[in-house]
């Protein structure tokens, strides 16, 4: 069951119906979907995304997903999910354009790093990052993650995979 997680900022909090609004709000965003290699898709598709999280994802336990929150404000979104880039989980945050260049994207992936390590027993976790997102790259360097090649999709488009290990300061 995806757990509850506390930053000194932030709550991590499971979807619940009625933060459907947020998430699809979240992901409609032009701003959000090119920092996160993804095209912007029909509310309708998000939606039907958003209810597959509550029908499927949790009962299933298939990965964690939060929606996060800053003094009851939903602020964005993470996961920690098994990738198909590697034989690994992958670290997911995505935040709302008003947040950004707060460091709360560095405070989720500590977030999501301690889970990865206490919770999931996970020694590595990785991230994908355009290769033109320069502010989320400084991030990764700052905290620690390494590269590990370039992903290029089919309209060229290039996806840094980078690997933190848990267990490392930063």
């Amino acid at each position: 069951m995806t757990p509850v997680l506390h930053t000194e900022r932030l709550i991590f909090r499971p979807y619940r119906p009625e933060d459907e609004d947020h998430f699809v709000e979240l992901l409609r965003d032009e701003e959000v979907c090119r920092w996160m290699g993804q095209d912007r898709v029909p509310e309708a598709e998000i939606r039907t995304l958003f209810r597959a999280i509550l029908d499927d994802v949790y009962p299933q336990q298939l990965f964690d997903v939060w929606g996060l929150w800053q003094d009851e404000e939903f602020v964005g979104h993470a996961e920690v999910k098994k990738t198909g880039n590697v034989d690994g989980h992958e670290l997911v945050a995505a935040l709302a354009p008003p947040y950004w260049g707060r460091g709360l994207g560095t405070e989720v992936v500590r977030g999501l790093l301690r889970h990865a390590a206490d919770n999931l027993g996970l020694k590595e976790a990785y991230g994908m990052v355009g290769a033109d997102n320069e502010a989320s790259l400084a991030m990764c360097r700052r905290l620690g993650f390494r590269p590990v090649r370039d992903v290029v999709d089919d309209d060229g488009k290039v996806t840094k995979l980078m690997v933190i290990t848990t267990t490392e300061p930063d």
